[in-house]
């Protein structure tokens, strides 16, 4: 980029001034909220910075503020906003990225959001402005003449561009298939006429000329699309804009590519160091050296915000990309780890914008490590696979780092389906597959690959697409109601029984007047003392009934709040219900009781475990339901006794003291200013309510609760167990739960002291442990010699003859220890002399021992080469030397298949 009058900032210096820029004109600094979306089931991964006030813009919500301003973590690989396969390839496409952004709530609109930008860019940041053109949506004549007549751009640096009704949604911006939608207006950086590739170079969305670069994007907000394709007017006119940091921090340290900023070039530094790299060395691969800067960011910000490996959903794409970034390390060269190091330069990097960071760097970097030598586990397995496969097609050597250009066109070819198959089963990059194969002289079919992927992202995206044209459809019609009726008054702490009025009838998405007979439908009402799933507890059930409590008109079998402030009964009818009647709605009491109980130990178990394991093992995720609770939390091992004892004892003892449990609602800063606990997936306002354990526990909760902690009764820890990687799940019951569980563990006791013939229960340790010694004893005696397993002579006298010379002794057993298993192997062998011994380990993890006489391996006969063929019965791998091997299976129903294949072989070998 040539030398322009632009004065250098650091990333972190360009963040703060943005913010410090519009706070100073009457905007609030909101905080970054967390890349999994609270309360929106439509999104992923929060993709753009307006996520958190899509409500805002709607109406649904009101903030005590109409400015705000902030900076977004955002992350894009799904979806309408799909960068992932560019990521690397481009100079400016990325997973993680940071929105900078500023919002007008019904305040302001074009005129000022333009103003200011301009402002911004020119004056703070100092960019020339004759290197800066807009670009206007066809019809926006308003903003066309703030910028030409106001700005003073000239009409060939503005360009008009879009119609969303012929499909060109160029300066239309939305953020989904549904929502907030509007014009608007992109500020285009020029890199010189010297990029221009002819004259159809001009400033667009699709940045297909390398002179431009689209730096920020002014949208005003003025519709709401909806899944039927309408758009109807917002309440108010916004303004959302949002500039990407990475972009913005190019232009102004006037670097080519935004990898070359100071936000990636510290990764990239160690990532050189590690490997030995100069920078020539650096341009030669840049490609994987840029996947590896941005998905190492990504995988960072995805940790620290509660996301962990899986194979499906949010855990899936943490997965692909962290496994994407290795497999860049490979083609560098790096077979050992890495990653943990290049997440641990992001934190420090990042901490300061995000402190949230290096309070989390343990368990950031552990989540990290755990998956990494899960995936080379995951490689292991996959080339053992791949070379199963591969076998059938080539007696080749294996010539490592032989390009798949190389092969002649006659290669052998390993079907695409197969590669599928590795890649969607064992999680094995097509890439690499590509490449062992061409290791062995054969080709992969890419285009049966490429059509399996595709039949699967077509079944994949017609199921989702079904989905979620089902639920935004049902969402329009919840915002119809919501608009008409209002919010649902929620008078469910007060007691369980009330009177509302109906305000909507609904079976199989259509509105009703007045419903009939019997069948599912939802209702609403204007007040429900019903509480509505949310915050892990399960929604109320009971009935609604005529008013005054007369006859029963509906069964409520669940209570939901599918958009913010309406609560939905669905259930089943038993009579008449018409819309504007009031009827009494009673909660089942003695339902909720319990799941009162279940919330208020929930919280006390969540102090108990921070307070035994550590301020680490905060909620990730919990269920509370009437017959138990659970609660995940980030932990990479099981609780020792100890642990699990400790954080009993305490719960137990906070619940004796019956401790007061009080609400408040306040301010959201003054909680957590008090050190209320709050959680990654729970959307909150401005005021939000607090939940009080006197002097133990004060978390933010819109649940419901017992009045004091001696109302719980008993707690019991009934599990703890590993959910994903770094992720654990205690279950627990409380109240007359947890007395049914404890008497049916004593009496689980009692019958089992009485099976063994101890006098009593607590002479049950004693008689146990005297059985235990008797067991052994016997077993000491079996093993010297008494009668039990077969003897090697005897098994050596049986031997079959195969083929001419070559005897065979096949056996299988569930030996006691490997020594007992290869030794019977070695007597055999001592009995038999010439021959070929296979004895075959019975477990779960089935394994196989195979030996061969000098002789027999002089005519050809190889071990090695026998367990490799056992293998294929047993779906496993071995080797070794000519005269003994051994090999190792997952299938145990196996191994008669496998001795029969040893001998099959042996037969067709003698003749």
């Amino acid at each position: 980029m040539a030398d322009l009058p632009i004065p250098y900032l650091t990333g972190a210096q360009i963040r703060r001034q943005y913010v410090e820029f519009f706070a100073a004109r009457g905007h609030t600094v909101v905080p970054s909220v967390s890349l999994v979306p609270a309360g929106d089931q439509t999104l992923l991964f929060t993709n753009s910075g307006m996520v958190q006030f899509k409500d805002v813009l709607t109406g649904r919500e009101r903030r005590s503020y109409v400015r705000a301003t902030d900076y977004q973590r955002c992350l894009r690989v799904a979806g309408k906003h799909n960068d992932f396969e560019e990521v690397g390839r481009t100079p400016r496409h990325h997973t993680l990225f940071e929105m900078l952004g500023n919002w007008s709530f019904g305040d302001y609109f074009k005129h000022d959001a333009i103003h200011w930008a301009w402002e911004l860019l020119t004056e703070v940041f100092g960019i020339p402005g004759d290197r800066l053109a807009a670009t206007v949506y066809t019809d926006d004549d308003e903003a066309y003449k703030i910028w030409h007549e106001e700005i003073g751009l000239p009409p060939e640096r503005i360009a008009r561009w879009g119609n969303v009704e012929e499909g060109d949604e160029a300066n239309f911006w939305r953020m989904a298939e549904t929502g907030p939608c509007g014009r608007c207006s992109e500020i285009h950086f020029d890199h010189g006429a010297q990029f221009s590739e002819g004259p159809h170079c001009i400033p667009d969305h699709s940045e297909h000329c390398p002179r431009w670069l689209e730096v920020w994007n002014l949208v005003f907000m003025e519709f709401e699309q909806r899944a039927d394709g309408t758009r109807v007017p917002l309440p108010m006119q916004s303004v959302d804009t949002g500039m990407g940091l990475e972009r913005l921090t190019s232009v102004i340290q006037q670097v080519p590519t935004n990898y070359d900023t100071d936000l990636f070039t510290p990764i990239h530094t160690a990532m050189m160091d590690l490997l030995g790299h100069d920078p020539e060395g650096f341009e030669a691969e840049r490609f994987s050296y840029q996947v590896i800067a941005d998905h190492s960011r990504a995988v960072t910000f995805l940790a620290a915000d509660g996301v962990v490996p899986s194979n499906e959903g949010r855990g899936y794409v943490l997965r692909r990309i962290l496994r994407r970034a290795v497999r860049h390390g490979r083609l560098l060269g790096r077979r050992e780890p890495f990653m943990d190091m290049t997440c641990g330069v992001v934190i420090d990097v990042m901490k300061d914008a995000y402190p949230y960071l290096a309070v989390q760097y343990d368990r950031i970097l552990r989540v990290i490590r755990q998956e990494e030598a899960l995936f080379a586990r995951t490689l292991e397995t996959g080339t053992s696979h791949l070379e199963a496969a591969l076998a059938p097609l080539t007696k080749a050597e294996r010539v490592v780092g032989r390009l798949p250009a190389s092969l002649p066109a006659d290669a052998p070819v390993l079907p695409g389906e197969i590669a599928f198959r590795l890649h969607d089963t064992y999680g094995f990059p097509v890439d690499l597959t590509v490449d062992m194969a061409a290791e062995y002289g054969v080709r992969v079919e890419r285009e049966g690959f490429a059509a399996a992927m595709g039949e699967q992202k077509e079944r994949s995206r017609k199921g989702t697409r079904a989905d979620l044209a089902r639920h935004a459809e049902l969402g329009d019609l919840y915002q119809v109601i919501l608009r008409r009726a209002g919010e649902t008054k929620f008078l469910g702490y007060d007691g369980t029984e009330a009177e509302g009025r109906v305000v909507a009838i609904l079976r199989d998405g259509i509105e009703y007047e007045e419903l009939t007979g019997k069948g599912e439908a939802e209702v609403v009402l204007d007040a429900t003392p019903f509480y509505s799933e949310g915050g892990g507890q399960i929604g109320d059930r009971g009935e609604l009934l005529e008013a005054g409590g007369g006859s029963a008109l509906f069964a409520v079998e669940d209570t939901q709040k599918p958009i913010a402030g309406l609560f939905v009964h669905r259930g089943q009818l038993h009579g008449r219900l018409r819309v504007g009647e009031t009827v009494t709605a009673r909660v089942d009491a003695e339902r909720r009781a319990r799941i009162m109980r279940n919330h208020t130990a929930t919280h006390l178990l969540h102090r108990a475990l921070r307070n035994v394991v550590g301020p680490e093992a905060h909620q990730a995720g919990s269920l509370v339901a009437p017959d138990y609770l659970r609660f995940d939390y980030p932990l990479d091992r099981a609780l020792s006794a100890e642990e699990r004892r400790a954080i009993e004892d305490e719960v137990r003892r906070i619940v004796r003291e019956n401790r007061p449990v009080t609400t408040k609602v306040q301010p959201m800063a003054d909680a957590i200013a008090a050190g209320a606990d709050a959680f990654f997936d729970e959307k909150y306002g401005e005021r939000v309510r607090t939940v009080a354990v006197e002097g133990y526990s004060l978390e933010l909760c819109g649940g419901t609760h017992c009045s004091a902690s001696g109302q719980i009764g008993s707690f019991v820890i009934t599990a703890d167990r590993s959910i994903g990687t770094g992720i654990r799940r205690v279950e627990a019951v409380t109240g007359d739960g947890a007395d049914a569980l404890l008497r049916e563990r004593l009496a689980l006791l009692e019958r089992i002291s009485d099976s063994v013939g101890a006098t009593s229960v607590e002479a049950a340790p004693e008689r146990v442990a005297a059985l235990q010694e008797e067991l052994r004893e016997t077993r000491r005696r079996l093993r010297a010699g008494g009668s039990g397993g077969p003897k090697a002579s005897d098994l050596a006298a049986g031997a079959e003859e195969v083929s001419p010379g070559v005897k065979l002794v096949a056996h299988s057993g569930a030996f006691e220890s490997p020594e007992q298993w290869k030794g019977l192997a070695k007597e055999i062998r001592a009995a038999l002399g010439s021959g070929v011994i296979a004895v075959a380990l019975d477990a779960d993890a089935p394994q196989i021992f195979i030996t061969v006489s000098p002789d027999l391996v002089e005519r050809g006969i190889l071990a090695g080469e026998l367990v490799k063929v056992a293998m294929e019965s047993m779906a496993g791998r071995g080797g070794g030397r000519p005269e003994m091997a051994q090999g190792m299976g997952t299938r145990r129903d196996g191994i008669p298949s496998a001795m029969a294949a040893i001998a099959d072989t042996l037969r067709a070998a003698g003749k």
